[in-house]
């Protein structure tokens, strides 16, 4: 068979272009609900309900065709379809992140300087920082208050009354900051989110504009200055997920790295029928700074939803069936790609590129240089994934991230192989990855969604 990367909107009949826009529109729904992690797992679990599944420690027993989820710590995410198969003969996972690059706000954030007051912030994940300054920026997470109540913020959207800005130089004075390299030309310690110029009227504070955000908050949300030592507030930008281009075959938007990979796999698991495998949907956060952590993938949240499903299946949740059930288990490490852009050409090698609109990206190897950091897969796993996608009529092509030496990035696929799965990685080709405005294929998302679907069915 000749291997050819094909683009999915030649010769693309009606019926496959409405399913391709049809599926765009939950898509960009999912995105706008869902600009942090924890929103992204109140999205998830608000479609799980809505297809009847339920919480998995509800269940006291679970037979074929039961559907479960389980949230961990409100950041994290697995909802499972129970197969027909017993556990311990493997299960069918695909794994995803949820959390993107973004700012967060330190622990304390707000100060004033000669008239204005500021919000100090901390970059989360790989960056280009001076793409954050001059657009308009909102505040989403939340803040715990003392008495353990937690108040969800999200402010400063597209139709809102009011944004937010981190300030750039103008040009004119400009010729310093643009001799430096553009790693540096934007400090990390100056994207110092704008949030206000009016002082507090009356006061005798010395700091009468910090004062006067401090009276607001407090009216508002009823917190105060030291409620932001156990906040988690994130700065994201403003604006909403779009249809791009004349043709709207594409979407731009925040977020894409990983949600656009992350609800393909949700949708895909919450359609699944009866499968012969358990199929499990995996939703992870911190995959931008490492993994790490009792939310990111190298927490031990996926072993213990596979006991729980064990114990409540007949098996026995014990180290050998889980390591049983592991060790015979496939996982797709479901994440973005590199796609192709003839503006950078040179950093790509054409031959090994992910390419939009040419279905879902298959990586065998990430990793950087070397391979440091990669889970490599095996050629007999990448044999079967072929052999899924290929009868399914999934259209799909390989990839890799890049020139070699040129640069690179890891998944969650290492740490999901580390417990013994037989893993790879494969997700959606995209332009800008990591700005706050990234670019993703609509036939990429859909074949996403195709590729997981048929995954989650195998035989």
């Amino acid at each position: 068979m000749k291997y050819e990367i094909k683009n999915g909107w030649t010769d693309a009949s009606e019926e496959l272009k409405k399913a391709v826009y049809d599926f765009s529109v939950g898509y960009v729904d999912f995105l706008n609900k869902g600009k942090t992690e924890r929103e992204c797992v109140d999205a998830a679990v608000e479609l799980a309900e809505a297809a009847g599944f339920k919480p998995l420690s509800s269940f006291a027993g679970l037979k074929a065709g039961d559907k479960v989820y389980a949230v961990n710590k409100h950041k994290g995410f697995a909802a499972a379809v129970i197969g027909k198969k017993p556990m311990t003969e493997g299960i069918g996972i695909v794994g995803s992140h949820i959390d993107s690059p973004r700012l967060d706000l330190k622990q304390n954030p707000l100060y004033e300087a000669d008239e204005m007051a500021f919000l100090k912030t901390h970059y989360y994940g790989g960056i280009k920082k001076y793409q954050w300054t001059a657009i308009p920026l909102a505040i989403h997470g939340v803040i715990v208050k003392q008495n353990g109540e937690t108040l969800k913020i999200a402010l400063g959207d597209e139709g809102d009354d009011v944004t937010f800005v981190i300030t750039d130089l103008l040009p004119h004075l400009g010729n310093s900051q643009m001799s430096k390299p553009a790693h540096s030309f934007i400090e990390g310690e100056n994207l110092n989110v704008l949030v206000g110029s009016m002082p507090l009227g009356g006061s005798e504070d010395d700091k009468k504009f910090k004062a006067n955000i401090l009276r607001l908050l407090e009216e508002k949300y009823a917190i105060d200055e030291e409620d932001f030592t156990s906040a988690e507030l994130e700065i994201v930008p403003a604006f909403k997920a779009k249809d791009l281009g004349l043709d709207r075959s594409m979407i731009g938007a925040y977020g894409h790295d990983d949600r656009v990979c992350s609800y393909p796999n949700l949708r895909a698991l919450l359609d699944a029928e009866a499968p012969e495998y358990t199929a499990l949907c995996l939703l992870t956060d911190k995959e931008e700074v490492g993994s790490m952590g009792n939310t990111g993938a190298k927490s031990r949240f996926l072993e213990l939803v596979i006991l729980e499903l064990l114990s409540r299946t007949g098996s026995s949740a014990d180290a050998l069936s889980l390591n049983r059930c592991l060790d015979r288990s496939l996982c797709l490490s479901a994440d973005v790609s590199a796609a192709y852009d003839p503006n950078f050409a040179s950093v790509y090698e054409k031959n090994n590129s992910g390419r939009m609109n040419c279905g879902i990206a298959v990586s065998k190897y990430t990793g950087s240089r070397g391979k440091g950091g990669s889970n490599d897969a095996p050629a007999e796993l990448m044999a079967k994934v072929r052999k899924i996608f290929n009868e399914a009529g999934v259209l799909w092509h390989t990839a890799e991230l890049g020139k070699v030496d040129e640069g690179g990035g890891g998944t969650i696929a290492q740490f999901v192989a580390d417990l013994g799965v037989d893993t790879i990685d494969c997700g959606v080709p995209m332009l800008s990855m990591h700005s706050p405005f990234e670019v993703a294929g609509k036939m990429d998302v859909y074949q996403c969604y195709k590729a997981f679907s048929a995954f989650f069915d195998r035989k």
